[in-house]
């Protein structure tokens, strides 16, 4: 096996603070207006599909204004932690990859980004003990079942999104990503590969719990068998297998289980979209479009939109302006 799930609810320091704050809060969040962290930690072990390196992947609770931020326990000092936001982004190419000034970086955060943000956790710790999270099938699902495992609780805090006020876009490559207004947060994504299997295709949705769970979460990371040396020689998917990705050969999945869903290569550009602009330090709410897009396009489309600041407004959250809470 190459991964495992566990759980527990028992916090030592620096973490105790955080739980202590938690006390009294009510498990079952219920109206979206305020910040949400983890309600107790639970962790799997899994092995990273670029490093083939083995990992242990711990969710902690955070307090609030904390955000998301990674943890690297095997190195030391100013190199351990690593801010999850689109301005620690050091690598593109393949996967999203974060670091900071000190040397310490976190590979594949996209998926995990992805279930913590449908998930509308704002602020948790998360503790690596390599280089690169650990990748699980191939998908979001174990971090969605990993966040359920810890549960998800309101703090005494006040939820921000940040809200879209003009388009904004980016295009390299034939390439074209864009977010513009709108009153919920939305997604639409277009694929378009020179393989029969794949072809053209096209998903639309709008965020929330349940809609991740039940129509994008299970989507696997996807590669072609004739690039695998390439990528190897690169540095790349050294723990990459049929038990963590698609594979295609000869116009063929290789998987002996097939694919998921007929779509199932949208749908996971569709989760890496939600992961990478996950990064963004706040809920977004407007409507993403992308065609062709990967993770280099989605953080120089978050960039852009950063580097305007006509562009988007931070505000708190309201009941009138934060419908993905009534949608679960």
């Amino acid at each position: 096996m190459l991964s495992t799930l566990t759980t527990e609810h028992t916090v030592t320091k620096p973490y105790a603070s955080a739980i202590d704050a938690l006390s009294g809060m009510r498990a079952v969040p219920e109206s979206g207006l305020y910040q949400k962290t983890l309600r107790g930690i639970a962790q799997c072990t899994g092995i990273g599909v670029h490093s083939g390196e083995k990992a242990t992947l711990r969710l902690l609770p955070a307090d609030p204004d904390t955000g998301i931020v990674f943890i690297r326990t095997d190195l030391k000092n100013g190199a351990r932690t690593i801010a999850a936001r689109w301005d620690s982004v050091v690598d593109t190419r393949l996967c999203t990859v974060i670091g900071n000034d000190h040397g310490g970086k976190v590979a594949t955060i996209e998926h995990l980004m992805a279930a913590l943000r449908a998930a509308e956790i704002d602020n948790a710790i998360i503790e690596v003990d390599g280089p690169e999270v650990p990748v699980m099938d191939g998908s979001a699902d174990s971090f969605v079942l990993l966040i359920e495992m810890a549960g998800v609780i309101e703090q005494n805090a006040p939820k921000q999104e940040i809200v879209i006020l003009k388009p904004v876009e980016f295009i390299a490559d034939g390439k074209h990503v864009q977010l513009t207004p709108s009153e919920e947060t939305s997604f639409s994504v277009d694929i378009s590969f020179n393989k029969t299997l794949i072809k053209n295709q096209h998903y639309d949705f709008v965020l929330s719990r349940g809609g991740f769970k039940n129509e994008i979460c299970r989507a696997r990371t996807f590669g072609f068998y004739e690039d695998v040396e390439k990528m190897l020689q690169l540095g790349f998917m050294r723990g990459g297998s049929l038990e963590n990705a698609v594979v295609i050969k000869d116009e063929q999945v290789m998987n002996e289980d097939g694919l998921r869903f007929t779509d199932e290569f949208v749908r996971h550009k569709l989760l890496d979209a939600i992961g990478d602009l996950a990064l963004a330090g706040a809920p977004i709410r407007g409507h993403f479009s992308g065609y062709c897009t990967g993770h280099a396009m989605n953080n120089k489309l978050l960039r852009a939109l950063f580097a305007d600041p006509s562009a988007y407004a931070l505000v708190e959250a309201t009941s009138e302006i934060y419908p993905m809470a009534q949608a679960v």
